[in-house]
């Protein structure tokens, strides 16, 4: 007996579940069902996948999706095209007949391109003063969040023992397995080693709580987190989220601040100071070179105006490559993936960073910036 659309993608779902995180497969069943009420909704009779057509079965989900009430944005419309032509070509390889080129390539909507959106020089500082005097241990991991450009997801999966040593004089944090399925090491200052060491010192403090749900092994033994694991899994994004709005708002800062936008302010940070776009890219963790030749666009839109003035009047100097801010030729042209295609060792990664002497950062009294008044600092 030949299965249903209904149950052939319910088996599919199971399929996917060994492979692919549940929220992953959470979105995958989503489009799943959303495909499947329409079809049911306006051709009741179609039961068969031999029975899809392009037109008028797919176009018609299509016209659909874009005349969504609330609108979806096109990134949303991208990713249930892409769900569902995977689940439609799994049932191909596995023998059903489908009719080919059911989705196309013309049928995806064009994907909007966004420059991140550091923080202004002001509301950074700011903010990291704010978050210094509160002190608490979710402050302390928003500024281990500030000062490594390491996501939300990964600071809350870092091990108790993130730190590790690279040799006699550098330290690293050790970032493991997260939203691109990489691990990466990122330097550390000093600074940043004392954050995480209070960490650990406000985690022991921490009162233990019901909702605290068992930690997960390693090895056969329970591996410790500097944030330790609560139920519900996002427990800890909400909370950090939380303690960032109001840590915001006692700052004094306008704009609306999230977690992703300290990590912009890292990485265009990293940029200003010289470090090379193939370390800032391992730093981050991208695969694609082209997410960190965003945060040159950024820098070369709000040098002038943004930064020229502050750094005539710092009492030392802050290299600024030429190249920086002038791409040569090659970086422009096609040849860029293969300008950055092969993998730095660590030892060029740490000794770039090191030697920028990145950690005398301005430190500004914005309310004598007319006048001048400047004094430097170490964060």
């Amino acid at each position: 007996m030949k299965r249903s659309l209904d149950e052939l993608f319910e088996a599919q779902m199971q399929i996917l579940a060994t492979t692919l995180q549940p929220g992953t497969v959470k979105q995958y069943r989503a489009c799943a069902r959303n495909f499947l009420a329409y079809l049911h909704a306006r051709f009741p009779h179609l039961q068969k996948p031999s029975q899809l057509r392009r037109d008028p079965h797919l176009l018609g989900w299509f016209r659909f999706l874009c005349q969504h009430d609330p609108p979806l944005c096109n990134l949303v419309r991208e990713e249930r095209l892409v769900q569902l032509r995977r689940l439609l070509r799994d049932l191909a390889d596995q023998g059903h007949r489908l009719q080919p080129d059911l989705i196309r390539r013309q049928d995806f909507p064009p994907r909007n391109q966004y420059l991140p959106r550091p923080l202004s020089l002001e509301e950074d500082q700011r903010l990291q003063q704010q978050l210094r005097l509160t002190d608490t241990l979710e402050a302390n991991a928003l500024r281990l969040m500030r000062a490594t450009g390491i996501r939300i997801g990964e600071c809350i999966a870092l091990p108790i023992d993130c730190l590790q040593s690279v040799n006699e004089k550098q330290v690293a944090v050790h970032v493991p397995l997260g939203k691109l399925h990489s691990e990466r090491l990122v330097p550390v200052d000093e600074e940043t080693q004392r954050i995480v060491a209070r960490m650990v010192e406000l985690r022991t403090q921490t009162p233990m709580s019901r909702s605290r749900r068992r930690a997960p092994t390693c090895g056969g033994q329970p591996q410790a987190f500097l944030l330790a694991p609560y139920h519900p899994p996002r427990y800890w994004e909400d909370i950090l989220r939380h303690h960032l709005a109001e840590a915001t708002r006692a700052a004094g800062c306008t704009s609306r601040v999230t977690p992703h936008r300290l990590r912009h302010s890292f990485a265009t940070e990293m940029v200003r100071l010289g470090v090379s776009l193939p370390v800032l890219m391992q730093m981050l963790g991208h695969k694609d070179v082209r997410m960190t030749l965003r945060y040159v666009e950024v820098v070369n839109s709000t040098y002038n105006v943004n930064f020229t003035a502050p750094v005539k009047t710092l009492s030392y100097s802050i290299p600024f490559p030429n190249s920086l801010f002038h791409p040569s030729p090659l970086l422009l042209s096609g040849s860029t993936s293969l300008l950055f295609a092969k993998q730095l060792p660590l030892p060029v990664i740490f000794s770039s960073y090191s030697n920028l002497n990145w950690r005398r950062r301005p430190n500004v009294n914005f309310a004598d910036s007319c006048s001048g008044s400047l004094t430097s600092t170490t964060n």
